[in-house]
């Protein structure tokens, strides 16, 4: 190398020391003063060993090689692996033009190269940078236009942005319309809504929430095993369109009155069935869907049969499903965005306003909100892992997900059925199902009870005793005697027979009586009977004492018989005694009072608790229930009993007592007070757990029929012809979403099981897509549908809804994570492969649309249908289709 090269260079890079050191204004300057561009200067690879004179923008000229062979002037290739796309110093942008500062100085630079006298790796570098005449031509005009444009582009930023000040609006509005969004939705509304009002009948549980909605109008109480928002929704839209509720449904199949709006009655569920086509869509997208895939979803929840039969009448499933939707899409969008931010906030309190609403629509949709706790707790893990938040971030990312998605749940489903007290007010058929103290707050029922009836009671008061959990059924006695030997050989006391009765008689009624008064007559000064005093029962008819002793009972050996005594003279000694204890005596005090009391008796000689067994006793019972003595300590909601009629004897006559039991009657005055929080625990005593079930159904199915369908469910069948509307889904969906869970377990286990192994098949970015599909889709199949089968009571096929959706949902994934595997492993020829699973789509999605419109007849029940046609479509045996005159098809 000679020493001309390498004084070169020094001073090429002394030079770059100093300009390190000059300020940022200064290497904008030296833009336009002619200022080498060292780190470019070195990339040219010239064999040529002549001096070449650098021209001031030669710095701006790219190596051919880099920028594959592309001469451009102001900017470098956009080669990924070309160093030269970083920010040079001195280096001009392709879109925008620097402005010199005033006050910068260029500083110079050698403009001119010596000639080697020997050739040098960096001579073909120095070639590159010699510019051509023509060039030179370029280069020196684009100088004089730059310095022109230089002088004037403080005044011309100014007048831009004057203009921009004065031509944009202060408010914008920005409108963006998803036409796929849209094309869903009107396909939807016009399947949900075509000849929504027929057929003009009952269909199906229309019976019971049509009861329920006029029960809603009318103010009266009525008890149902789901929450009522849904029942609420249809209740507030039919009484704005006038409806009174004064239609009464009777059974399914009847026509309705012409005054009722059928329209309006199936508005709600119609249009929650529309919008959910829209939602699934949505969804998708939020789990990093393509718009394809994701358009394909909701065109699915369009063509499934099932769906549109569920969205069409007076029920609670496309509500239910549309707010499951709604919330686990606002869900995904809050576990993206940013800790406080407004879109956080939002998006986190409609998702668990949308997955509260679910479980206040009916239960099962509680089963969404565990699948969001879910992926809040595993999003919460995952955030562990980032060493960039502290630890108060990462208690703040817990705490106020705990603050929206337990707070805002609660207080929907409070705000509701504070809602549902508020307007059911008054007494009506279901409220017996209800304790006293609730049936004394409704207007009409119980609510002469506390007023027109002493609070205490005392000895001699005239009481009956309702079993206060459970069933409703009063303490009851009659002249028949419990037989002699029962079936199974083992013999009685043949005692008066004691029973539970749930109507109400005159029989119900007892007298409390102190072991050692014989008077009964209440006097001035009452002798109130207090917690822990010992009493005896005396049934007000039959005049005989409550008893019981250590005989077994009639249907439950291992507890004691109850009866009343007879004196058979057979020294078998009567065992009257009885001690009471007040279970709720911190609120009501020590004093034994009607209706809020809740007691125990207490057998004082065996200890023994007095229980309501639950057990029907024989025709000899009069089918009545039993009611034994159980010996258990702990306390049992079946030994826990209540005063509901309360008075005062007031004579000692023993007939004229008869018949003022026989003929005393209650005058309704004003309902007693109980608190919204002591009605709300009650009722969902009720509704969690004293629920009532068929005991079978003709068309009820287990949860192993769903996957495949194998059993539907007759919604409606006309009368003059085999017309009719049966639950089934499009079978080929079904079939096909149940074969995506299958392979998406596989292909999980094999991932999984690669992974392990260092051998990533699919990119980290499918990877994450993966796992958002299976902790979306594939978690929340298996928390819809596997607690099914641990419920014991009876199911059928729209159950299986919500798991269904989720199935749909991951279906959707399947289809488009096994064409992104063809096309990453099928190349060359075997992108004709790609091609034929994409046709193979198309031939598919036909097919599905050829089947809903086959079964479409049994989803709007309008079309007249011949026995034939019935027969054609049962496809499978399972299926029980009716034809007139209720004869199944074999």
């Amino acid at each position: 190398m000679s020493a001309t090269y390498t004084n070169t260079i020094t001073q090429r890079r002394k030079a770059a020391k100093v300009n390190n050191k000059q300020p940022q204004q200064q290497w904008a300057a030296s833009d336009f003063s002619g200022e080498a561009n060292e780190r470019l200067h070195f990339r040219s690879r010239s064999t040529n060993s002549k001096a070449t004179t650098t021209h001031p923008f030669a710095k701006n000229s790219p190596s051919p090689l880099c920028c594959n062979g592309a001469l451009t002037l102001l900017n470098c290739c956009v080669d990924v692996n070309c160093h030269l796309n970083a920010p040079l110093r001195g280096s001009v942008s392709r879109h925008t033009t620097p402005t010199p500062t005033p006050t910068a100085t260029p500083t110079p630079t050698p403009t001119a190269t010596p000639k080697q006298s020997s050739p040098s790796p960096n001579s073909d570098r120095s070639r590159s940078l010699s510019p051509t005449p023509s060039r030179s031509r370029s280069l020196s005009c684009h100088k004089r236009k730059q310095k022109s444009s230089i002088s004037a582009g403080g005044v011309a930023v100014e007048e831009e942005r004057e203009t921009a000040n004065t031509s944009s609006p202060p408010f914008t509005v920005n409108l963006k319309i998803d036409l796929f969004s849209w094309a869903l939705f009107l396909l939807a509304f016009g399947t949900r809504f075509y000849k929504l009002a027929t057929p003009p009948h009952i269909v199906f549980d229309e019976l019971h929430y049509g009861k329920y909605i006029s029960m809603y109008l009318h103010n009266i109480f009525f008890f149902d095993q789901h929450p009522p928002l849904g029942k609420q929704l249809i209740a507030g839209l039919v009484n704005l369109a006038g409806y009174g509720g004064n239609y009464t449904f009777t059974q399914i199949g009847e026509p309705y009155s012409a005054d009722l709006p059928i329209f309006w009655f199936r508005f709600v569920p119609a249009m929650c069935g529309s919008l959910l086509a829209p939602s699934v869509y949505k969804l998708l997208l939020e789990a990093k869907l393509s718009r394809w895939s994701s358009a394909l979803g909701g065109l699915l929840v369009v063509l499934d049969n099932s769906l549109l039969t569920q969205s069409r009448f007076v029920l609670m499933e496309s509500m239910l499903l549309l707010a499951t939707t709604l919330g686990i899409t606002f869900l995904l969008r809050f576990q993206r965005c940013r800790l406080g931010s407004l879109q956080w906030f939002v998006s986190g309190a409609a998702a668990a306003v949308f997955l509260g609403a679910a479980g206040t629509i009916k239960y099962i949709g509680y089963l969404a909100l565990g699948l969001g706790f879910y992926l809040l707790c595993r999003r919460l893990w995952q955030l562990l892992y980032d060493a960039s938040l502290t630890d108060r971030q990462l208690w703040m990312h817990a705490i106020s997900r705990l603050l929206i998605f337990v707070g805002i749940p609660i207080a929907v489903y409070i705000g509701v059925f504070y809602v549902h007290f508020k307007t059911l007010y008054r007494a009506g058929p279901h409220d017996s199902i209800m304790t006293s103290a609730f049936q004394a707050s409704l207007e009409g029922g119980l609510a002469s009870i506390t007023q027109g009836q002493p609070v205490a009671v005392v000895h001699g008061s005239q009481i009956t005793l309702r079993h206060t959990h459970g069933r409703t059924c009063w303490l009851h006695s009659h002249a028949a005697v419990y037989p002699v030997r029962y079936p199974d050989k083992r013999g009685s006391s043949h005692q008066q027979q004691v029973t539970c009765y749930s109507f109400k008689d005159v029989n119900n009624w007892w007298l409390v009586k102190r072991p050692k008064k014989e008077n009964l007559v209440v006097g001035d000064k009452p002798d109130v009977i207090r917690h822990g005093d010992i009493i005896q029962l005396v049934h007000g008819i039959t005049s005989r004492a409550l008893n019981s002793h250590d005989v077994a009972g009639a249907m439950t050996p291992q507890c004691q018989e109850v009866s009343c005594y007879i004196d058979y003279e057979i020294k078998m000694a009567g065992e009257l005694l009885w001690r009471v204890e007040i279970l709720n005596r911190q609120s009501t005090g020590n004093k034994w009072h009607a209706i809020k009391s809740e007691v125990r008796l207490i057998h004082v000689t065996t200890g023994a608790a007095l229980k309501f067994s639950g057990r029907q006793l024989p025709d000899w019972g009069f089918n009545q229930h039993e009611v034994v003595a159980d010996r258990e300590k702990s306390v049992q909601p079946d030994t826990i009993w209540n005063v509901e009629e309360h008075r005062y004897t007031q004579t000692e006559d023993h007939r004229e007592r008869e018949r003022q039991l026989l003929t005393a009657e209650m005058i309704p005055t004003h309902r007693t007070r109980i608190s919204f929080w002591a009605k709300l625990m009650e009722l969902q005593s009720k509704m969690l757990f004293h629920t009532k079930s068929l005991s079978s159904h003709m068309f009820s199915s287990m949860p192993h029929e769903w996957p495949l369908m194998d059993k539907g469910i007759a919604y409606w069948l006309d009368s003059e012809s085999s017309a009719q509307i049966y639950l089934l889904g499009n079978i080929l969906i079904w079939y096909t979403a149940t074969t995506g869970i299958v392979v998406y377990a596989a292909l999980l286990a094999f991932y999984a099981v690669r992974r392990q192994r260092l051998c990533f098949d699919i990119s980290e970015q499918e990877w994450q897509r993966f796992l958002v599909a299976g902790d979306t889709f594939f978690v929340g199949y298996l928390i819809h549908y596997l607690p099914f089968f641990f419920v014991d009571r009876t199911l059928f096929l729209h159950n299986y809804l919500p798991a269904f959706v989720f199935k749909l949902l991951l279906l959707c994934y399947v289809i488009e994570h096994l064409d992104y595997l063809l096309r990453r492993f099928c190349t060359g020829r075997g992108v004709h492969i790609v091609r034929v699973y994409r046709l193979m789509l198309i031939v598919w999605l036909v097919c599905v649309l050829s089947i809903f419109s086959k079964f479409i007849p049994l989803s709007y029940g309008t079309s007249k249908m011949t026995t034939k046609q019935v027969r054609s479509l049962r496809w499978k045996d399972s299926w029980d289709f009716i034809l007139h005159k209720n004869h199944n098809l074999h």
